[in-house]
């Protein structure tokens, strides 16, 4: 049970600060969104390095079904714990969402109901935004796999860096991650993502982690 917990704690707070940083610098920014974004990224790589390091040894810190698909693919865990690892990623990230909201609802005229569905329409092409995602989510995944084999006690720093630089070099700002994708359905803040592009995102994602382990097998 202790491994959900952890997938589950870890995806709150993933989302949580993906989210609360996103509502903060956008309050703090208003009219710089450059500066919203780096204070977006810097709070999101810096969490991805203290829950990694965190839960790593407990649940393998997954929070990412595109994570746990590609350990699923190379046999590392069966069926059963991938469902309930993407089961616990996305009630994570749902709490974190409706949280958030409450906690930074004050005063309560800032209209920030517990859950929302986003108007924020991809700042990219569909066919931009898709190949954003598969770069991202390959280049995570990649990241991931060939740094625990060569230095395992370097994964979070890695994925961290990773994480931070995919914010300004694809045009998607890097999410690489269907449970962080979903969860942004319902914020109509800074990092929401409306419905209508979601498909794009998840797409690339999963034919990322196609990439990724497509390349890890040659590899090998």
């Amino acid at each position: 049970m202790m491994i959900y917990l952890a997938e589950f704690l870890g995806s709150f707070f993933l989302v949580g600060t993906v989210v609360g940083s996103g509502i903060m610098g956008e309050r703090l920014s208003p009219d710089n969104m450059a500066v919203a974004l780096l204070g977006n990224t810097i709070a999101t790589g810096a969490i991805l390095f203290v829950l990694i390091k965190m839960f790593g040894s407990i649940s393998g810190a997954h929070f990412n079904p595109a994570v746990s698909t590609v350990f699923l693919l190379r046999k590392e865990i069966d069926v059963k714990k991938f469902t309930y690892y993407v089961f616990y990623q996305l009630a994570g990230g749902l709490l974190a969402i409706g949280v958030i909201h409450f906690i930074f609802n004050n005063p309560p005229n800032y209209g920030l109901d517990i859950f929302q569905i986003s108007t924020h329409e991809a700042r990219s092409s569909t066919w931009a935004l898709l190949v954003s995602e598969i770069i991202a989510t390959s280049g995570l995944i990649l990241t991931i796999l060939f740094v625990r084999k060569s230095d395992s006690g370097s994964v979070a720093t890695a994925v961290a860096l990773f994480i931070t630089a995919g914010y300004w070099f694809t045009s998607s700002t890097s999410f690489a991650n269907p449970m962080v994708t979903i969860s942004r359905i319902f914020t109509d803040t800074f990092t929401g993502i409306s419905p209508s592009s979601v498909p794009y995102f998840l797409i690339g994602q999963f034919l990322g982690v196609l990439v990724a382990y497509l390349i890890c097998k040659k590899v090998k």
